[in-house]
């Protein structure tokens, strides 16, 4: 589908689209048509909300919406609030000044208020309490909410303002004076703050600001911030780096958002997700969408003029899994935000780029799309269109401790080559100079098994060793992976692909007793998906223990394994 089709095809199902004179803060003339269908998109939203919102008199949450759980949070709130002030402002909603809202809108304001405590500060039941952090995530949508009041100028928000102004106000404090948890949330109470300065200006949040800043955006020379976490907390700090930037005229931040986004042009797949692999947050290995990259993308794209950001932005319009409606506070509060983009470049489908900071390398054939990655224990992911061969994994019953994760990305004549030194000791008796210093008995850990201290002072005899190394070499959009695992010898083996539920495997036996798990013995297998075909092999199994003692749990998928012992030497060929 085109991005004309999509625009069409998603204002169809909101109803027909009637060409207002004009939009909320641009004329018909210089609107991109894009904003008409986030309008209708952000009705059906409020259709859905409204229902759900607690109107029971005298309950602790009146005017809160609840989660699948019956759960409260501020945010939730903060963000039903600026879908009801966008419909109600944008004159080409089904809601455009409607008075159905209005209560609404004051039992959630007066909600929102009794979620946040004296110190300015609200919950995350899910986790965080009396969290600065959290509050400032409420306020990215109570924010814009405040502005698209202010610029529309509907008398009938003139009360639903001052709660929002009060809590915005008392958030400032926590913004002040509040800690964080994690390198992102740095940057997004700056952006709060950056809010508050803009309604309520003073110095010290200016100095709060700064005191931030001053550790410098945590941006690596990739263009990667600290987390990796493609999928959820880059565009994040995207976002609230160019808050901080816009609101307070700070251009320079607006290097490190064009450094990432030029960065994560390399980490999209054929069909519009995002490589999560080498996140350390809890998208890890989740399938990623690329739609929180929205805003981000649209607005250097036409700040820049930059044409291959037009193209991701596009892409991200046909692509997403999640609705874009969720922009359209911004494009109401920002309305440059609504003229057409420059004219789309071609993005990068055909490269091979590594990524030296994250000890990561991507590979683009067309619609063939490759991760290798040292330092996890995927070493190795290959989409082809939209089948998904989700991870290669190794592992050896060795200790318990066999799960191979290579030590570093090397890179010698166009291979990708891993690495992992293994050693199992056994421990001598103590000597009687040791027991006596020690009080004269051994201690035991808690589990039963002997105390860290006394083992660490234990000598080492038997050692036992094994080396594993993984090469990786590509020739046009196919893959070959060996493997060479050698030292102690009988140590059972397996290799597990772990392809995306969905697709039909073929050339396969399944693991008695196991779901979803299955053998290649010999000759080479198929897993295929909408058409799209994975081929792999050749098939090598000497046994059926698949789950190895140490080993990481089954992959959530469909598992074709691979078996041996140790000296293990197997090459796979995947394309």
């Amino acid at each position: 589908m085109n991005r004309r089709d999509f625009i069409l095809s998603t204002a169809g199902a909101f109803g027909a689209v009637t060409i207002a004179p004009r939009l909320y803060g641009a004329t018909a003339a210089d609107r991109d048509p894009l904003v008409l269908t986030l309008i209708r998109a952000n009705d059906d939203v409020v259709r859905r909300y409204l229902p759900r919102q607690e109107q029971r008199a005298g309950h602790r949450w009146l005017g809160g919406i609840p989660d699948d759980f019956g759960i409260f949070a501020a945010r939730e709130i903060g963000q039903f609030i600026v879908t009801l002030v966008s419909a109600a402002h944008a004159p080409e909603s089904a809601f455009y000044r409607a008075d159905s809202l209005l209560e609404p809108l004051r039992l959630a304001s007066r909600c929102l208020l009794t979620a946040q405590h004296e110190d300015g500060t609200t919950d995350l039941p899910a986790t965080n309490f009396h969290s600065t952090p959290d509050t400032a995530f409420t306020l990215e949508s109570v924010g814009p909410a405040i502005v698209i009041i202010q610029n529309g100028k509907w008398s009938a928000c003139d009360a639903l303002l001052a709660d929002l102004k009060a809590f915005a106000l008392k958030a400032g404090e926590a913004f002040t004076n509040g800690g964080v948890h994690t390198p992102n949330h740095r940057w997004v109470v700056c952006a709060g703050l950056a809010r508050v300065q803009t309604l309520f200006p003073h110095p010290k949040y200016l100095a709060r600001i700064d005191q931030w800043m001053a550790e410098t955006v945590d941006i690596d020379p990739d263009g990667q911030f600290t987390e990796k976490s493609t999928s959820v907390y880059s565009p994040v700090v995207d976002q609230a780096l160019l808050t901080v930037a816009r609101l307070l005229n700070r251009p320079e931040l607006i290097e490190a958002v064009r450094r990432n986004l030029e960065m994560t042009l390399f980490y999209v797949h054929p069909d519009g997700e995002v490589v999560t692999e080498a996140s350390k947050r809890q998208d890890k290995y989740q399938r990623g969408s690329m739609g929180k990259y929205y805003y981000s993308y649209r607005w250097l794209a036409l700040r820049d003029s930059n044409g291959r950001f037009a193209a991701m932005a596009r892409q991200i319009e046909r692509t997403a899994t999640a609705p874009l409606a969720q922009d359209l506070p911004a494009f109401l509060e920002d309305p440059t935000l609504q003229r057409p983009m420059p004219a789309s470049a071609p993005l990068p489908t055909d490269y091979v780029k590594f990524f030296r900071y994250s000890a990561l390398a991507r590979i683009r054939r067309q619609q063939i799309s490759a991760t290798i990655l040292a330092e996890n224990s995927t070493v190795f992911s290959l989409r082809k269109g939209t089948a998904a061969l989700e991870a290669v994994r190794v592992a050896s019953a060795f200790f318990g401790k066999g799960q191979f994760v290579g030590e570093t990305l090397e890179l010698p004549d166009g291979r990708y080559v891993m690495r992992q030194a293994l050693d199992g000791p056994y421990f001598q008796p103590l000597t009687k100079e040791q027991l006596d210093a020690d009080g004269g008995h051994v201690k035991l850990a808690p589990n039963g098994t002997l105390a860290a201290g006394p083992r660490a002072l234990r000598a080492r005899s038997n050692i036992q060793t094994l080396e594993s190394v993984v090469t990786i070499t590509e020739n046009a959009g196919k893959f070959e992976i060996v493997l060479s695992i050698t030292g102690t010898d009988q140590v059972p083996v397996a290799v597990e692909l772990a392809f995306r539920h969905g697709g039909e495997l073929r050339g396969v036996e399944p693991v008695a007793g196991m779901k979803d798990a299955f053998l290649l013995r010999n000759g080479r297998g198929q897993y295929l998906h909408e058409g799209n075909v994975i081929e792999f092999g050749p098939g090598h199994t000497e046994h059926t223990w698949t789950q190895l003692r140490g080993a990481l749990p089954k992959w959530d998928g469909q598992s074709v394994y691979l078996t041996g012992f140790t000296p293990f030497h197997a090459t796979i060929q995947i394309g």
